[in-house]
């Protein structure tokens, strides 16, 4: 590991250590999807330099429906929500604390078709496993990563929801394959050095002991990347894993900030950032 980001590291660990307790006591919020208006649970809106108002860096949710119908945003509004708001206000805390980037302390949740989605060069989508893509997201999918954007797909478990997954994003690029990606290449050491592609846990999974949230067909951890022609890394997909649970639950138990949040979960993700915005 490098000397900066052994100074990161340590920063991390001091930065959430003193903010442990603050978050632990969060408890039950009334659900608010307004991201400029949610409850941030004691996480502080920061200022970030004017002269960079066109160029903070925006932790962006994507919002899609499910096999089940949801898509709302009331209680029963589909697993799009997942995680929603702490992980991506923990998130966007701790980029904002341990890089140069500049922020936006507040995020937003967006649809595909959207066409605000091109305004931001990184989206995230959690739990696909039950996901449904219309026609119309399918083709806004495609041309926004054609475009130069990037997705981080997260949180999805087992080779049922695997399959699902598979066949959503194979209707966006029928000619490409998701392609694993050794340990070796650069988004696991550009910032971190990485030494494992790590298993991460849903909190209550780990209550039970396991690594693999319970599930016998999960026991392997899987990072796959969609590239464009020009061999751009498009996509990674987080499978197996619950790198937004490590930012969630941040304070909700020592050990397992201690040994997913800290030692995985920031550190990863702060990587998948920082490759997304640099290449």
């Amino acid at each position: 590991m490098s000397r900066t980001a052994r100074f990161s590291l340590l920063a991390l660990v001091l930065v959430l250590v003193v903010s442990a307790t603050a978050m632990a006591q969060r408890g039950f919020r009334q659900r608010n999807f307004d991201p400029e208006t949610v409850d941030r649970g004691g996480v502080p809106v920061w200022e970030n330099n004017k002269n960079f108002k066109s160029d903070l860096f925006t932790f962006v949710r994507v919002k899609y429906a499910s096999h089940d119908g949801g898509r709302g945003w009331g209680r029963r509004g589909g697993k799009w929500m997942t995680d929603y708001p702490d992980s991506d206000l923990n998130f966007s805390y701790r980029l904002h604390e341990l890089t140069a980037l500049e922020v936006d302390p507040h995020g937003k949740i967006l649809e595909l078709t959207d066409e605000a989605i091109f305004n931001y060069p990184f989206l995230y989508l959690i739990e696909p496993g039950n996901m449904y893509l219309s026609d119309a997201e399918v083709t806004a999918l495609r041309k926004y990563l054609l475009n130069g954007g990037f997705l981080m797909v997260d949180d999805f478990w087992g080779e049922w929801e695997w399959q699902n997954f598979y066949e959503n994003i194979k209707r966006v690029f029928p000619d490409r394959e998701p392609i694993e990606l050794p340990l070796e290449h650069e988004i696991f050491h550009c910032v971190y050095d990485l030494k494992k592609k790590p298993q991460v846990p849903s909190i209550h999974g780990w209550y039970g002991g396991r690594t693999d949230d319970g599930r016998p067909d999960a026991q392997e951890p899987h990072y796959r990347g969609l590239f464009d022609d020009q061999g751009r890394l498009m996509s990674i997909i987080c499978h197996n894993t619950d790198l937004g649970d490590g930012w969630e639950q941040e304070g909700a138990n020592v050990e397992y900030f201690k040994e997913f949040s800290e030692k995985w979960s920031y550190p990863l993700g702060i990587n998948i950032v920082t490759y997304a915005m640099t290449h």
